[in-house]
């Protein structure tokens, strides 16, 4: 099968072509043309989504091609049931695009994988073994399985995957470049990583549960992450946190009304057992905090409310840590992933009370109630430490889409890897 070649220009489209957008055609190829502006990331978006529908195989990229704007073209173009790439312009970013390529189908394959193919043991193992295949010196792999957690503490996972036949999962990989057994932990990463979330007995609908394949989105895009930074050479000790489980019904599934004792001692009352995923970040946290890294950073697909909130081409950010909340904004402006903020105070921690426990994992009301999103963030605050300081909550409302959209595929979007190793390798 041929390549197709697509070239960028900054020339104005031609006047005689009457088109929606900017592309015209020649025996040689399609050219894009852009106009003298800017990037124009999102028109270059648009035009491979257009390409990608009309054409069969591989694209090669000729022209004047800035790093991003590969990038913007590249991500757009394909879909879960195509095998087609993109040639880069062979220039000095040539390496980067091809690490920042590996990264992201690493975590858009992972997270299109069906529920039957990605278990809680599933998910650990092929994490650990893509990061460990990148370090294989210096990643160092740890895993709690099954009963191992209950006996470890490691409450709030094992309460969320022991519904399932297929035993929950807590990852550790230690990635220490530094040769020093006894160098401090920089950086935490934690990803919620439920395989397949039915709500368990707060159950979803059929409609709300089709994609729930997606719900480990978290542990894909943070693991995809630190596989980027290995890549780019960081030197850095940094630790991931992987929280694997599948929220199935049986005869053993955690129930409403049940309460969960964490390692820290807080109590919490399950009011909706479809609140999972912060149950099991709590255990993540936990131990993100025990490595004594002085960041920590969780990503989730965690509510439904953040995709309310802000759609499902932005990420919801949360920090009492304002500092360290507008730097990692301003690192995800600088690689061009949509980030947006949303309220988190020491308050949030009391939104969801219980009369029989510390705290509920939810409010009984649809969708959590008003303000969900920071809700559960506020839960989450209770497993760091108290002011909040180096922990960063990431709301992965970007991270999946089964229709697509007019600049990305269907399926994973890997929105949020380049954010997180940007603050990873700064």
């Amino acid at each position: 099968m041929s390549t197709f070649v697509v070239k960028l220009t900054q020339s104005e489209l031609p006047a005689h072509i009457q088109a929606g957008l900017p592309i015209s055609w020649d025996a040689k190829g399609a050219t894009i043309h852009i106009g003298d502006s800017d990037l124009s990331l999102n028109t270059i978006s648009l035009c491979a989504r257009r390409l990608f529908s009309m054409l069969a195989g591989d694209v090669a990229l000729t022209g004047d091609w800035h790093m991003e704007q590969q990038w913007a073209f590249a991500r757009s173009f394909g879909g879960p049931k195509s095998s087609n790439r993109v040639h880069w312009v062979e220039n000095a970013d040539t390496a980067n695009l091809e690490n920042l390529y590996k990264a992201f189908a690493f975590a858009r394959d992972l997270v299109n994988q069906t529920p039957e193919q990605l278990s809680p043991e599933s998910l650990s193992a092929q994490a650990s073994a893509w990061i460990c295949s990148l370090a294989p010196s210096t990643a160092a792999v740890k895993t709690w399985t099954g009963e191992e957690l209950q006996q470890a503490g490691w409450q709030g996972i094992y309460e969320v995957g022991r519904g399932s036949e297929r035993p929950p999962v807590l990852l550790e990989i230690d990635y220490n470049p530094t040769g020093n057994a006894q160098a401090p932990t920089e950086i935490a990463l934690v990803g919620k990583g439920i395989t397949f979330d039915s709500g368990g007995y707060s159950i979803k609908s059929s409609e709300g549960m089709l994609d729930m394949k997606c719900d480990m989105g978290g542990a894909a895009t943070v693991t995809a992450a630190l596989g980027l930074a290995i890549m780019q050479g960081i030197n850095k000790r940094i630790k991931l946190y992987l929280c694997c489980a599948e929220n199935l019904i049986s005869g053993h599934a955690y129930k409403l009304g049940d309460i969960i004792t964490y390692k820290n001692g807080t109590t919490v009352e399950i009011v909706n057992t479809d609140a999972e995923g912060r149950l099991v970040l709590a255990d993540g946290l936990m131990a993100a905090t025990e490595s004594g890294a002085a960041i920590i950073v969780d990503a989730a697909t965690l509510t439904g409310a953040a995709v309310a909130a802000v759609g499902r081409e932005y990420n919801a950010v949360f920090s009492m840590d304002v500092q360290l909340r507008n730097t990692f904004l301003a690192l995800s402006e600088d690689v061009n992933e949509p980030h947006w903020p949303l309220p988190l105070t020491p308050e949030h921690r009391n939104k969801c009370p219980s009369p029989f426990a510390d705290t509920a994992n939810s409010r009984a009301q649809k969708g959590g109630g008003a303000g969900g999103a920071s809700n559960a963030a506020g839960f989450l605050s209770r497993f760091v430490n108290a002011e909040g300081k180096g922990w960063l909550h990431i709301d992965l409302a970007a991270a999946y889409n089964r229709d697509g959209s007019d600049i990305m595929p269907n399926g994973g979007t890997g929105i949020g890897i380049r954010s997180i190793c940007a603050l990873l390798t700064k």
